[in-house]
């Protein structure tokens, strides 16, 4: 396992969660060696529908893409899989492995992250050991049909103020919706469709990253 630069604060600036079927054509794998050579500092692994085997299969090709360019690779929900690909962490959900379980089973430096858009769940994910939070959904999206209500600046700054964790925003975040976010807090974006949707996802990398360093 090897991760990427200045874990996990700065390496966690831009995530790229992986759609089984990039809108642009191409295979998730070259997808990702595409937003990784373009920025994008981590890419989080989701496929609700593959099997085990090419799930694991999938998670080593990524592997490989990042590590040459030291992004981090997470593994959205299998902890099983992020762990025998020698993936810089895992992504977990409120349905998925306890994060204070999860720290027990990982060796040192391994990421948990925790999906929440409630503060006192937070301090409770960040009290077991999560490194980072996923809080959403900020703004309206399409993108995941678990999404839940949208919470907007106002909730996703009430989820950064209570921890000491770096928090993404996620949910409907695209390059223009960006500079919304400079005051909320958060560490990070973590965005579906505004790259894997796009036609140009390297492009679309670079608008996130232009638009990320007015933050400040």
């Amino acid at each position: 396992m090897t991760a990427g630069p200045d874990p996990p604060s700065r390496a966690l600036r831009l995530m790229v969660i992986t759609h089984p079927r990039p809108r642009c054509g191409r295979r998730p794998e070259e997808v990702v060696a595409e937003v990784v050579a373009a920025g994008a500092t981590a890419i989080q692994l989701r496929d609700k529908e593959a099997p085990p085997r090419e799930l694991l299969a999938l998670a080593r090709r990524l592997r490989a893409v990042t590590a040459r360019h030291e992004a981090l690779l997470i593994v959205n929900d299998r902890l099983d899989i992020a762990l025998a690909a020698g993936a810089d962490g895992v992504h977990l959900g409120p349905d998925d492995v306890p994060v204070a379980a999860a720290r027990r089973m990982v060796p040192d430096g391994f990421l948990l992250g925790h999906s929440t858009d409630d503060p006192g769940a937070a301090r409770r994910a960040e009290a077991d050991g999560a490194d980072y939070l996923g809080c959403g959904t900020v703004f309206p999206t399409t993108s995941k049909a678990d999404a839940g209500a949208v919470i907007g600046v106002r909730g996703l700054a009430a989820v950064a103020r209570s921890v000491g964790i770096p928090v993404l925003a996620i949910g409907g975040v695209t390059g223009e919706r960006v500079p919304l976010l400079g005051g909320s807090g958060a560490g990070g974006v973590a965005v579906i469709s505004a790259v894997m949707a796009a036609r140009r996802p390297a492009n679309a990398t670079r608008r996130l990253l232009e638009a990320m360093e007015k933050w400040g």
